[in-house]
This record gives C-alpha cells, sequence and structure tokens, in this order.
C-alpha cells in the first residue's frame, strides 16, 4: 500500500509561481512512476504530467508544456510540480498519483494510488 499526500496549494497571482509537493510513503518510492492530475469545478480529471520512477523522463499534456515541470527526489520520497506563470484558468484541485507500472502513463487508470487533492486558485 502507498500513501501520497500533495501539499503547496493555496492563492497565487496569475503570472506568479507555486510549487506543489507529493509525499509518497508505504513502497520504495524510487520504484514508482508518479503523476499529476487536476480537476476543475464542473470538469472532468485531467491529465497534468508524469514522471519515470528514475526521474529521466517525464511527459505533460500539450497545453502545460513550458509552464509546468516535473522533478522527483527519491531521497526525500518527494515529487513536485513547478508551476510558472500560472493562470486562471489552471485553477483546480490537484491531485498526485502513483503507479507501479514500470512506465509513465498518462492516463487515471494508469495510477493505482492517489492522494486527497490540494486546491490551487489562480487569481487575475
Amino acid at each position: 500500500q502507498v500513501q501520497v499526500v500533495e501539499s503547496g496549494g493555496g492563492l497565487v497571482q496569475a503570472g506568479g509561481s507555486l510549487r506543489l509537493s507529493c509525499a509518497a510513503s508505504g513502497r520504495t518510492f524510487s520504484r514508482l512512476a508518479m503523476g499529476w492530475f487536476r480537476q476543475a469545478p464542473g470538469k472532468e480529471r485531467e491529465f497534468v504530467g508524469s514522471i519515470s520512477w528514475s526521474g529521466t523522463q517525464t511527459a505533460y499534456t500539450d497545453s502545460l508544456k513550458g509552464r509546468f515541470t516535473i522533478s522527483r527526489d527519491n531521497a526525500k520520497n518527494t515529487m513536485y510540480l513547478q508551476m510558472n506563470s500560472p493562470k486562471p484558468e489552471d485553477t483546480a484541485i490537484y491531485y498526485c498519483a502513483a503507479s507501479s507500472r514500470p512506465t509513465i502513463e498518462v492516463s487515471a487508470t494508469g495510477y493505482d494510488y492517489w492522494g486527497q487533492g490540494t486546491q490551487v486558485t489562480v487569481s487575475s
């Protein structure tokens, strides 16, 4: 069993920056692929990005490339989402997820463990 807990959400101005963290426990973190998803009010949960267990491979949804960056520190059992120049449309609950599969996943069905989410609100 794996537990993942997000933190770092809050209110940020458009054009600013915010970093979310996801701490994992219960299993060897370095053997888990990790991902971020988000869900805005009235919308379905969508893929943000993912990172391989080694950190050498990443994938992002096209609309976020260049603004959001995913990284991980296996020594700290933590994954990060750096949000630069956020826009009001980035307002959502952001979820961290862990996958026991050997490859990075872009679909929610590829993840086995989920956090409770952290709210990010971007003001204009």
